[in-house]
């Protein structure tokens, strides 16, 4: 389970709605999507004391919202009786840091101002605040001698500290176009006893806004007829009002529901019911575990995917520091960077994809791995070209603006991403393990900015929208990589300090942390990751690896490797 997170998401999803609409056949059962939480769980609200000032009252409401007890009965007796009515805490939360500051005025308002961390919509997606300021003016009267608010916004504002503490950042699964392996769309779930049905909950609703237009959804128009129910880690999902497609569309449901279902603590296996029976999938038993959907794996590399890296023009493995075989290990190309495919079926690399520099003239080169390389394209500047493992093609940014795709058995192919210009020239850009995401660093006022778009397909159009700032905390990015399908790894400024030091995120913005410096030999200038590989950074002209939280050489003992541009195949 990823970072407990914070938004009264769940609380402020609060009272969702039941079933809906089920076929007369099955008769509708009432889900109730927020359960009393455990006693370690949230924050025990203290009602107002009499006589207290306009700021503590303020304070109290504030205070008080970040209870997990449903309909916030405590934080509603520090509104008038009118707001207390109409007050809806199911609108959404908004997270702001935990310096916050509330200032009387002398009408008896008090100005509320903090730092925006970012809000939560009401399907417990989160959006990270992007540096922007929070303000809201309380208006206060008096009601029955005691201080009073009478214009509550909808929905919570809590403090980042509380928002961490209650509530949990899972993942609802859905399905990469190809239909070959799940995709992570990050939620914020209240702890308790209800997650499980607030998660499915979410999963059958859909995906989030960010990433709905690149991913498909199985469950659309499927619902539940009861709560998730979980006995000895084993939860049972009653689905009902499934659509027409036979045994494969209820295969991709069941590994969307399992994957999904697996992150909890409590649940390590899934039973699923329609319509009160057991479903019968060939192969699959009753109880199903992500070992049956493994080849769904979010974060599935290949066993070949071994790291590589560029040193005087020549592309050599991180395993043996040897030169690869063919024309690309000899040097002679004069390669800069380079992206290799790989098939996780058959474990073999498969297609190089590099930029090299020759006579004056960059040139992005394609071939076998191992064989030939060919030139396809030529211009100013290319980034380093990515892959990801869903699809045979190589991605790269020509001149900054002008996004390429290169599949393995076609031309280049200019993708639409028609806000990308105008953001500032484009420095990395890197499709996500299963290519749904691209992390882009473009160059701006403040040095290199980190941005997460959704690649979008429709038919022979491929596109990347909905550009946005995950990490507007970060200044100078310098590069980035994607350790999970879900979290990335940055190269950033320092903060407080001058240099470049690494760090990590989730790919919506929430969990900004500090990695570890310690081992590296000067700040680090190019990264590489992958699922369930060591991370690489190059420092000083030379290749280090995190091990255990430190920096290390390549290989324990011995000194460190020249080299630069380093990836991983996918």
């Amino acid at each position: 389970m990823r970072l407990g997170a914070a938004v009264a998401a769940l609380v402020v999803l609060g009272s969702v709605a039941g079933c809906g609409t089920v076929p007369d056949s099955s008769a509708p059962v009432q889900i109730t999507q927020v359960a009393e939480p455990p006693e370690d769980v949230g924050i025990e609200a203290l009602p107002p004391v009499a006589g207290a000032s306009p700021e503590e009252v303020v304070r109290g409401f504030v205070d008080a919202m970040a209870s997990t007890t449903r309909n916030h009965p405590v934080a509603r007796q520090y509104l008038t009786a009118e707001a207390a009515g109409d007050w809806d805490d199911t609108d959404g939360v908004t997270v702001i840091s935990a310096d916050y500051a509330p200032v009387a005025s002398a009408d008896g308002s008090v100005t509320l101002t903090a730092g925006l961390v970012g809000k939560v919509d009401t399907q417990g997606s989160f959006t990270v605040g992007a540096g922007q300021a929070f303000s809201f003016t309380f208006a206060l009267v008096e009601e029955d001698g005691e201080w009073r608010i009478a214009n509550p916004e909808d929905g919570l504002v809590q403090l980042e500290p509380d928002f961490a503490r209650t509530y949990d950042q899972v993942d609802a699964y859905f399905l990469d176009p190809t239909a070959t392996r799940v995709v992570p769309d990050p939620r914020f779930l209240v702890s308790g006893d209800s997650q499980a049905t607030a998660l499915v909950d979410r999963l059958l609703a859909g995906p989030s806004t960010a990433v709905a237009a690149g991913v498909t959804n199985p469950a659309a128009g499927v619902e539940l007829r009861s709560n998730v129910s979980v006995d000895q880690q084993v939860a049972t999902v009653d689905l009902t009002g499934l659509p027409t497609g036979g045994a494969d569309a209820l295969n991709v449901l069941c590994a969307q529901l399992v994957w999904s279902l697996d992150q909890l603590d409590d649940v390590r296996a899934v039973r699923v019911t329609v319509d009160g029976e057991p479903v019968d999938l060939p192969g699959v038993p009753g109880v199903q575990t992500v070992d049956d959907w493994a080849s769904f794996d979010p974060d599935a590399v290949p066993a070949a995917s071994v790291g590589h890296y560029v040193a005087d023009g020549a592309l050599r493995t991180v395993a043996a520091g040897e030169p690869v075989p063919g024309p690309a290990g000899t040097g002679q190309l004069g390669l800069v960077s380079a992206a290799v495919t790989a098939d996780t079926r058959t474990n073999e690399l498969g297609t190089t994809v590099a930029v090299g520099v020759a006579g004056g003239t960059t040139s992005l080169l394609v071939g076998p791995y191992g064989g030939d390389l060919a030139p396809v394209l030529s211009g100013g500047s290319f980034t380093v070209p990515t892959v990801a493992a869903t699809r045979e093609e190589v991605w790269t940014v020509r001149d900054g603006s002008e996004v390429i795709r290169v599949p393995t058995t076609g031309s280049p192919q200019t993708v639409s991403a028609t806000t990308l210009p105008g953001l500032g020239p484009a420095r990395v850009f890197r499709l996500s393990p299963d290519g749904v995401r691209a992390a882009v660093v473009v160059d701006g006022p403040d040095g290199g900015q980190l941005l997460v778009g959704t690649v979008v397909r429709d038919e022979d159009q491929v596109a990347v929208r909905d550009l946005r700032a995950v990490a507007p905390e970060l200044s100078q990015v310098v590069d980035v990589g994607w350790r999970t399908a879900s979290d990335l790894v940055v190269l950033a400024g320092a903060r407080d300090e001058d240099g470049t030091a690494p760090y990590g995120v989730g790919v919506d913005g929430w969990g900004l942390d500090a990695l570890s410096s310690a081992g590296l030999p000067a700040q680090p200038t190019a990264v590489a990751a992958a699922p369930s590989r060591p991370v690489l950074v190059v420092a000083g002209g030379t290749l280090w690896q995190l091990a255990g939280g430190t920096w290390s050489t390549l290989v324990r003992g011995q000194g460190p490797v020249a080299g630069g541009s380093p990836f991983y195949p996918l």
